[in-house]
């Protein structure tokens, strides 16, 4: 399976992006000192007997905090976070989708919102709400950071 090509998007500070969904959460973080490092962390986990690696979006520096954004969410992607939560039950992993309402499938009445309310994710919808970043999540991790 050939992995999707992604528009790379370049900062002001010569970091790539994959998206312009990240390109929105990383200058909101930044704008609001947070501090991370984009895909600044490798995450181990092993998918039946093979060790494989992830690299979260954002993790959030001091915190178990990890968020990934998300366009497409396909059944590889939703099968592996189930197994690093389940590998990783002390980190804090959260969604940015442009679109929680988008359908896992083209049969399927479940929604990405749906599913991460099923599997024990905290999301968030940038389409719905128009905010980026969610403002308790922001106090959150500013209080974490700060502690």
């Amino acid at each position: 399976m050939t992995r999707p090509k992604y528009k790379r998007v370049k900062t002001s500070d010569g970091v790539v992006l994959k998206s312009g969904l990240e390109e929105a959460v990383y200058n909101f973080l930044n704008k609001n000192s947070v501090s991370f490092i984009y895909e600044g962390m490798k995450i181990v986990y092993f998918q039946p007997e093979i060790k494989k690696t992830y690299t979260p979006d954002f993790p959030i520096q001091n915190t178990p905090l990890v968020l990934e954004t998300k366009g497409a969410f396909n059944s590889a992607d939703r099968k592996k976070m189930k197994t690093i939560k389940a590998q990783n039950p002390n980190l804090d992993i959260r969604f940015i989708f442009s679109n929680s309402k988008t359908k896992i499938g083209k049969k399927s009445k479940t929604t990405y919102a749906k599913w991460c309310e099923l599997f024990g994710f905290k999301y968030h919808c940038i389409q719905s709400t128009k905010e980026t970043f969610p403002k308790e999540w922001l106090k959150e991790i500013k209080g974490k950071q700060n502690a």
